[in-house]
């Protein structure tokens, strides 16, 4: 059994990466780098730190870099965030994970201040014992730099977590901690994207990662499905 469960919250625990996508492609249009919505919604997940060099040039990061990034994060709040909402059974699930004995963090990409709106929409801010945001890390996701500081805050070593996200940058980020990391559907990347990035299993969302509890990384120590559900490091 695990110790601590290390959560994502964007595309895991509510249901914001369109809208971080949408975001991100207007406040790109508008300093004139024409990109479709598809192509930054496969970057979602990652902080503005590692998305921005994926569709601006090195002399462009510098000319306006920051500017795009603090426009993207105003023109998020004001439009955006209102129309953040929960997925089903996030406070069940992250009752459930306390109820089993584990501490449970946050490992966001988010600003501080997007992540405690966040966490109040989820209706889970009174469930968590250690968040970390983009504010923590000097690097944001796939770097493992909020994984790290989560670990040291729990006081846990990451092969005594679990991580829960959504996407490959979140399995990438918790295995270059150690941590292995349960993926979920709900983000929009597929269960091959998902397991090819690390995740030793995949469940459609915190719903069915809940009904699934008992047999799941954060509920048995090693399981192997042959199915395919659950492959924990070392099974037979």
């Amino acid at each position: 059994m695990p110790q601590a469960a290390i959560f994502d919250v964007d595309g895991t625990l509510v249901d914001s990466v369109d809208l971080h996508a949408s975001a991100w492609q207007e406040a790109l249009e508008h300093f004139g780098h024409h990109v479709t919505f598809e192509q930054v919604r496969s970057q979602i997940g990652k902080g503005g730190d590692q998305l921005i060099p994926v569709f601006l040039s090195e002399p462009e990061q510098r000319d306006h870099g920051k500017e795009m990034e603090a426009w993207r994060g105003k023109r998020f709040k004001s439009k955006y965030l209102p129309l953040v909402r929960p997925f089903s059974a996030v406070p069940e699930l992250l009752q459930r994970v306390r109820d089993a004995g584990l501490k449970v963090a946050i490992a966001s990409s988010a600003k501080a201040s997007e992540l405690a709106v966040y966490l109040e929409i989820a209706c889970v801010s009174e469930l968590v014992d250690v968040t970390t945001s983009s504010e923590d890390a000097e690097q944001s996701k796939p770097e493992p730099d909020i994984f790290r500081v989560a670990l040291n805050k729990l006081g846990v070593a990451g092969p005594n977590a679990v991580a829960i996200g959504d996407t490959p940058y979140d399995s990438e980020a918790a295995g270059k901690a150690g941590i292995p990391t349960i993926g979920m559907l709900c983000g929009g990347f597929t269960e091959s994207e998902l397991r090819k990035g690390g995740c030793v299993a995949v469940y459609p969302g915190p719903a069915a990662l809940l009904a699934c509890f008992g047999a799941s990384p954060l509920g048995v120590t090693r399981q192997t499905h042959k199915a395919g559900a659950v492959v924990m490091p070392g099974g037979a």
